[in-house]
């Protein structure tokens, strides 16, 4: 009884507490330096602790694999054979609402012509990846269809410990 009452008392140290106190000086220094500035009545930045934050390329994976399924599922959702659900937590709003309005347009496109909706055998090609600054890259995927070869350039940040599509655009 008195093991289970520790467990659930937050109070009483455990072993994530002891993980806690061997973090860097800098966790806890500003820490204490937020704390210091809410008794002296500084205001709050609240998007320092819970807005997007960006991160380093260091601390993220590698981008070349989710520039490929980027410019897969972005071709598939134009053609229609992907819905655009799938791609929303890859995208930033304003990505979404572009692809969107593009996927809207040739949709309408294909009800005017009485074209069928199937799925496209994409064949990717080269991926060129640069990094014009830390936490960003930009890439170019070569995406091959039957008929057609489209070019696809995305640009991603580094936001909340993981890649997010700022900017992408179909050729």
């Amino acid at each position: 009884m008195v093991e289970r009452a520790r467990k659930s008392d937050p109070c009483m140290p455990t072993a994530s507490s002891a993980s806690a106190r061997t973090r860097g000086a800098s966790d806890v220094r500003s820490t204490h330096d937020t704390v210091a500035r809410a008794r002296r009545g500084e205001p709050f930045d609240i998007d320092r602790f819970f807005g997007r934050q960006a991160t380093s390329t260091a601390d993220l994976p590698d981008p070349a694999p989710l520039l490929e399924n980027l410019a897969r599922c972005v071709v598939e959702v134009l053609g229609g054979a992907r819905e655009l659900e799938q791609l929303a937590r890859w995208v930033s709003e304003d990505v979404y609402r572009g692809i969107l309005r593009r996927s809207v347009l040739a949709k309408r496109a294909r009800i005017l012509s009485g074209a069928t909706v199937a799925r496209p055998v994409l064949r990717i090609g080269s991926v060129i990846v640069t990094s014009p600054r830390d936490g960003v890259v930009e890439g170019v995927v070569i995406a091959h269809a039957r008929r057609r070869a489209r070019a696809v350039a995305i640009r991603l940040e580094g936001v909340d410990r993981r890649w997010r599509a700022v900017a992408i655009h179909v050729l």
